[in-house]
């Protein structure tokens, strides 16, 4: 009897960007002890939590988004303020898209409750309804869709969002599943990579190549706003010299459709 693959959990990750002498993305660098890409330059992100696809999320959120893409969305921003500090909120008194995103000192005032949201001693719903705050799910751009190939014991189903970071918040890491906050150019970041100097797993790196296509937050938004987001579930397979290799489709974007599987996890 064959063994049925692991489902995959949905997890989500946000590519945070800025623009200073060039576009950056803020990457987080995963701490040696964690089971799963240790040591790696990542984006803040995670697996989502019961919490994530509550009901009573309803009036706290900006943006038209239920099932699947509410609950990923409120993942991401989770996720990004327990490993980054960075929040993606709105005062609820002046809410609505186009609206400014709140500034550092109400971000720098929860931030002491970081710890707390990760180990679900404190409901982020709570923390945000609490605090007159709503969620910014709008600002989120999708960007990608991967899973976890089916071989995998382990495996994800996680949505990857762009937002622009709001002016003025500061990104820090979290000292426990995160040991460093860098904003890297995303070229430079593959170039690191390349260079060995940096740990950057194949997905990472597939979406820092495709970000790199941008050159500042504005043109990032425009050429990715509207465009369609193809799932990628990376397949086992040889190339023509009979190496073993991970496929993804060309349609997904990502100018690369085959990675040698000793290279997934440089």
């Amino acid at each position: 009897m064959t063994d049925m693959p692991a489902k995959p959990k949905l997890s989500a990750t946000v590519l945070l960007v800025r623009d200073e002498a060039t576009l950056e993305v803020l990457m987080v660098a995963r701490h040696y002890e964690i089971d799963f890409a240790s040591g790696a330059l990542v984006f803040p992100g995670g697996k989502a939590n019961s919490e994530d696809e509550a009901d009573d999320w309803g009036g706290l959120v900006d943006g038209q988004f239920d099932g699947t893409q509410r609950a990923a969305r409120i993942c991401a921003i989770r996720e990004a303020f327990e490993e980054s500090g960075v929040l993606l909120a709105r005062e609820r008194h002046a809410r609505g898209t186009d609206a400014d995103l709140i500034g550092p000192d109400i971000a720098e005032r929860l931030a002491p409750m970081r710890g707390a949201v990760d180990r679900q001693e404190q409901s982020f719903l709570e923390l945000i309804g609490d605090n007159g705050l709503v969620l910014a799910l709008d600002t989120l751009i999708h960007f990608g869709h991967w899973i976890t190939p089916a071989m995998m014991p382990k495996r994800f189903d996680t949505h990857f969002y762009l937002a622009p970071t709001p002016s003025e918040q500061i990104a820090s890491h979290d000292g426990r599943e995160t040991t460093d906050a860098r904003w890297l150019n995303p070229q430079m970041a593959l170039d690191l990579a390349a260079r060995e100097e940096a740990t950057i797993i194949f997905p990472t790196r597939m979406n820092l190549r495709k970000l790199a296509t941008a050159q500042s937050v504005m043109s990032a938004r425009e050429l990715f706003s509207s465009a369609n987001v193809v799932t990628v579930e990376p397949r086992l397979g040889k190339n023509e010299d009979g190496e073993a290799c991970l496929f993804i489709p060309e349609e997904a974007g990502y100018g690369q459709t085959t990675e040698r599987l000793d290279s997934v996890m440089r």
